[in-house]
């Protein structure tokens, strides 16, 4: 299991490695969050903002620890270099999309992701052992039955936070989409499109609960720094829910997100806590944003509309389904 300090100054490195995160993770959201929103009244559409914006954080952490690191230190340079590569281009086209044609921008997106993915694989596996376990992306040393233990509950929660949620409207429009056909050819897509596509979801996971967990945590505790990953995780959606999630309705777009993100981040911290493998939460994000597809065979999360009512019912069932988890023995003590 992975320890866990908490109450401890930072030192001097992790003081600057933590500014120059928090810059260029909210730097570059804040001036794409202008963007998003010019091009969003040109009329174009903006999902491309929204995977772009998935890679900033690990690219925040690896600029960070380069710029940080000694002569000597040993880093995963080759998978670094291409994840950094990869972010670039998303980013040039991403910008790209205000001025030209936001579809072709999008698409092209789409396959620097998969192409970058693939790359990214190489590099992995091209690294040393030892270099991948000091900066948290070894594969192997894991218990590997309580890996896919926490994959497959958080999927049961998934399920059952949606039983939950429609019990007022009746559960035959779930149940007609969990005994059609077409829900699990899609399944099996997706397990196949994760090796295509992980290295979005790398990008948050790295950069909160790698990086920015730990380090929230060895101030204020795991509990308290748990809660306050989640809050800074919610407004880090910002530009996206006023832009792109629900243009019409933002503000409760801003407090599903920060209910959403702060019931996430406890169970994906208690996830990450149980195994000490980052994977975990990786396969976990991609699982919950991936799952939308599933159930309504479409990838359009824009323009959602929300009521009062969706925020008591998230902050309900959230509360039910994934709170809990804040007070297992991974956020009680020094140990996780």
């Amino acid at each position: 299991m992975m320890r866990m300090k908490k109450m401890k100054q930072w030192t001097d490195d992790e003081k600057k490695q933590l500014k120059i995160f928090l810059f260029v993770n909210f730097g570059m959201t804040i001036i794409m969050g202008f963007l998003m929103g010019f091009s969003s009244r040109k009329g174009n559409d903006v999902t491309i903002f929204a995977s772009a914006q998935m890679m900033y954080p690990a690219a925040a952490v690896i600029l960070a620890r380069m710029l940080t690191a000694g002569k000597d230190k040993k880093m995963p340079k080759k998978f670094f270099v291409t994840y950094l590569i990869t972010a670039g281009l998303a980013l040039l086209l991403t910008i790209s999309s205000v001025f030209f044609s936001s579809e072709m921008c999008f698409w092209a997106e789409n396959y620097v992701l998969m192409l970058g993915s693939i790359l990214a694989w190489i590099m992995l596996l091209w690294e040393k052992k030892e270099v991948r376990d000091d900066f948290g992306l070894r594969f192997g040393g894991h218990n590997v039955k309580q890996s896919f233990l926490m994959m497959f509950l958080f999927l049961v929660l998934y399920i059952l936070r949606l039983v939950l949620a429609s019990i007022p409207d009746g559960l035959g429009e779930l149940k007609a989409v969990f005994i059609a056909p077409e829900t699990w050819i899609t399944v099996v897509v997706l397990v196949i499109n994760f090796y295509l596509s992980f290295i979005a979801f790398f990008g948050e996971e790295y950069g909160w609960r790698f990086f920015l967990q730990p380090m929230l945590q060895s101030r204020f505790g795991l509990k308290g720094g748990v809660i306050l990953l989640g809050v800074i995780w919610g407004l880090w959606h910002l530009p996206l829910n006023v832009f792109f999630y629900s243009p019409d309705t933002w503000i409760y777009s801003i407090l599903l997100h920060q209910i959403t993100c702060i019931s996430f981040s406890v169970f994906f911290g208690y996830a990450y806590g149980k195994t000490g493998n980052l994977w975990v939460p990786i396969v976990i994000h991609y699982i919950n944003n991936n799952m939308a597809v599933v159930l309504t065979q479409s990838a359009d999360l824009g323009n959602q509309v929300y009521r009062w009512q969706d925020i008591l019912t998230a902050l309900v069932i959230n509360g039910i389904v994934f709170m809990p988890f804040l007070f297992t023995k991974v956020y009680n003590g020094d140990k996780a």
